[in-house]
């Protein structure tokens, strides 16, 4: 491919030069892209230093640095926003893609990418429609995180609470419609935990209050609530819009205590309404539904007591009767008892029979036992007894030395009195005793040492041998049969 060269006529041309070189008369020096860049920033800045635009937002993103991004559309052009971390963090709602809004700030420019933007220092939705728009949006996401489902919420509230705890303003008319209510129906205690209701802040204070109540613990000093109204008079959409934020919403879904949303009307609905546990038309209401009629109560205890004596008087009556029809069907004493009595008769005339049976057995035996007991032979066996114990004190007089002394013999007795048997110990004894039948005789041994013993006193004759009486009867003893 071949380069053409230049014509060397064209040398002579301005716009062909190949360096810059100022020319005579020119008011126009050369600029640097900083320059020229900071002089269209000046400008733009002068020009539009405060601007209100309407449109629609596009590309909405919230950095990590908290400064918000996003874009404002219509139908045919597009201009980039921008809201630092302080003015994004005060915004009333949450800026979402399609939602409508007006946006004031300035408009400046970014040197580093050649292009403007509206730095926003207030964000409002714009009309209600737009922020109807906003409300089903949010309304649509937080459903779909299960919020509002009916599992999460109490199926009842609680019949008499003891102690009840409102969130509102505190100079409303709203907190005295429902003192004067509660005090009407049934008084019970009542915490206020005052908050704004709208506002900058409104929908914080509304929150951490909530959660508060639902943080005290119970047996404290101060009563943790048995039930919680949320609370606020009526407005339109944007005054009570606090109550649609998403930070109230989520505290009424998480909070332990049962709820009751009564903000606005009966006709206004906000979504604090679809996360509490039941919605009141009006404050008003809410105190009605919080607790019964004092009046009313009583009259159902007594109606209670009285049905539940009845219902005791009626179930006794019932048992009673039910009691006798039984009894009718029981046998009656008598009956019950006849066997046992006919059977104790028998078994008496069973026993009389066999006592005189055995009495008659015993007689007999006795009688022929008391036959062997004759007197004759009673008097052979007391013979024959005496005999033979006459025998035995013959045999025991015949075995009595004593009785030897009165044919001629003697015993031979030393000192001590012990009887010598031989000679040899009479010679070593030297004196003697000689025992005859009718008394003692000393004497000496012939050639004994031995000293003479003391005399002896003279025993007495033996007594004869007193025959045993004859075995009678004693007198006046009769015979045993």
């Amino acid at each position: 491919m071949s380069v053409p060269f230049p014509d060397p006529a064209s040398e002579t041309d301005p716009a062909a030069r190949l360096l810059a070189e100022a020319a005579p008369g020119d008011n126009v020096p050369p600029l640097s892209v900083s320059q020229l860049s900071a002089a269209i920033k000046r400008t733009v800045e002068d020009g539009f230093a405060r601007v209100r635009v309407r449109g629609e937002l596009s590309g909405t993103k919230r950095a990590a640095s908290g400064h918000f991004y996003a874009a404002l559309k219509d139908d045919n052009a597009l201009i980039d926003m921008v809201m630092w971390k302080g003015q994004a963090g005060r915004l009333a709602f949450r800026p979402e893609d399609g939602i409508e809004v007006i946006a004031t700030g300035k408009l400046t420019t970014y040197p580093g990418r050649s292009k403007y933007q509206l730095v926003v220092d207030t964000l409002e939705v714009a009309g209600e429609g737009a922020l109807m728009l906003l409300f089903e949006k949010l309304k649509a996401r937080l459903g779909a995180e299960g919020l509002f489902d009916r599992e999460r919420k109490y199926e009842s509230l609680p019949y008499l609470p003891r102690t009840i705890g409102v969130v509102t303003s505190p100079t409303g008319a709203v907190i005295r419609d429902i003192l004067h209510r509660l005090a009407d129906r049934c008084p019970t205690h009542v915490i206020v935990w005052p908050v704004l209701v709208q506002g900058d802040g409104a929908a914080a204070q509304v929150a951490n209050a909530i959660r508060g109540f639902d943080s005290i613990a119970p047996g404290g000093p101060v009563p943790r609530p048995d039930l919680v109204i949320v609370a606020r008079g009526g407005g339109s959409i944007e005054d009570l819009w606090a109550f649609n934020e998403e930070v109230v919403v989520r505290a009424i879904a998480e909070c332990r205590v049962p709820t009751i949303s009564a903000v606005g009307h009966e006709t206004d609905v906000t979504l604090a309404d679809y996360a509490a546990d039941v919605r009141a038309p009006t404050p008003t209401a809410a105190a009605e539904m919080a607790v019964p009629v004092r009046a009313e109560l009583r009259e159902l205890l007594a109606n209670r007591g009285t049905r539940m004596i009845g219902a005791a008087n009626r179930h006794q009556s019932l048992a009673r009767e039910r009691l006798t029809a039984l009894a009718r069907h029981l046998p009656r004493r008598e009956a019950l008892y006849a066997p046992q009595r006919q059977r104790l008769d028998d078994s008496g005339d069973r026993l009389d029979r066999s006592q005189r049976q055995r009495l008659a057995v015993t007689a007999e035996r006795l009688a022929t036992r008391g036959a062997a007991l004759r007197p004759s032979l009673l008097a052979r066996r007391w013979d024959r007894d005496r005999a033979r114990l006459a025998g035995l004190g013959r045999l025991l007089d015949s075995l009595d030395p004593r009785a030897l002394l009165s044919r001629g013999y003697a015993m031979v007795r030393d000192a001590g009195g012990a009887i010598v048997t031989t000679a040899a110990r009479a010679q070593r004894a030297g004196h003697l005793r000689l025992q005859f039948a009718d008394g003692e005789v000393p004497v000496e041994v012939a050639g004994s040492d031995a000293p003479p013993p003391a005399p002896a006193p003279t025993p007495a004759a033996p007594r004869p041998a007193r025959k045993p009486p004859p075995l009678r009867p004693k007198k006046g003893q009769g015979e045993l049969f």
